[in-house]
């Protein structure tokens, strides 16, 4: 497995041509931006009465995303850091408005304009400090603040991201709740390594329970209370989770791997040590 990319450089050096005409280019990538872009329009919730509406993009790269906006009977702008993904974008002649822009700098847009906002896998991006005037704390906050004032009231936010671990979580959930936006952290397949997806769902002007996230047993009792990382809003404190210690004998151990293994996934199989409890070492 490859590096991060936000860990290689930013994304304005990371997409250069070469590297943003094979991410476009590659039927893997297509197929994942798809199914995400899908995903994230989804829990946008969108009124069906049939009025395209006016989407943001942030992130937007070569117009992938975009597309799906399209299909979907929507309008959109994009913006995207890397001048060789939208250079891209525009070759391939996609319908939405295209803007070169740092959005950790805030996106400079008019208010109230949009609809809705969605953005895959972006976000993490500024976390990290690529320059030393970089301040992960402040371009979260002029990137959320200025996408609160954009939206309508009203609307969603919704953004697919990849925490590289529990303090970017916290650190990006934060930042939104701390200029108005209601939501939380949603997981999808949380018990999967290879499907598990992060979404960043945000209400603008109103607060409302999480969606439903996607499980691949929706019977397992452990789904439901694995559903989300974090649910927050502005107002309220984040509370340390109680560690519950609870005994996880020999019958417990075989059900998870059998559960496991109707995943398709490679378990190793059962002996009589399994489950068995070690001894204490001195």
């Amino acid at each position: 497995m490859g590096s991060r990319p936000e860990l290689v450089a930013p994304p304005e050096i990371f997409y250069d041509d070469d590297t943003s005409r094979k991410y476009t280019s590659n039927s893997r990538n297509i197929e994942i931006q798809t199914s995400m872009t899908e995903r994230a329009l989804e829990l946008l919730n969108l009124p069906e009465d049939g009025v395209p509406k006016l989407l943001l993009d942030i992130g937007c790269g070569s117009g992938l995303s975009g597309e799906t906006i399209t299909e979907n009977g929507h309008h959109w702008i994009g913006l995207d850091i890397s001048a060789s993904m939208l250079n891209i974008a525009l070759e391939r002649e996609v319908e939405g408005e295209l803007l070169l822009s740092d959005m950790g700098q805030g996106l400079g847009l008019r208010f109230g304009v949009f609809d809705g906002a969605i953005g895959i896998s972006t976000i993490q991006w500024l976390c990290n400090a690529d320059k030393s005037s970089h301040n992960p704390h402040l371009r979260l906050k002029a990137f959320f603040t200025s996408l609160y004032k954009c939206l309508t009231n009203g609307t969603r936010a919704v953004f697919q991201v990849y925490p590289e671990n529990d303090d970017q979580r916290k650190l990006i959930v934060n930042a939104a709740m701390a200029v108005g936006f209601g939501g939380g952290l949603l997981v999808d397949y949380p018990d999967s390594a290879k499907r598990r997806k992060e979404f960043l769902c945000l209400t603008c002007g109103f607060k409302e329970p999480l969606p439903k996230s996607k499980t691949e047993d929706d019977d397992d009792s452990e789904s439901e209370e694995n559903q989300t990382v974090y649910i927050s809003d502005r107002h309220r404190p984040w509370k340390r989770q109680k560690n519950n210690k609870s005994e996880k004998g020999r019958e417990w151990i075989k059900r998870k791997k059998e559960q496991r293994r109707r995943r398709g996934n490679d378990v190793h199989p059962n002996t009589k040590y399994t489950g068995r409890k070690r001894k204490d070492r001195f």
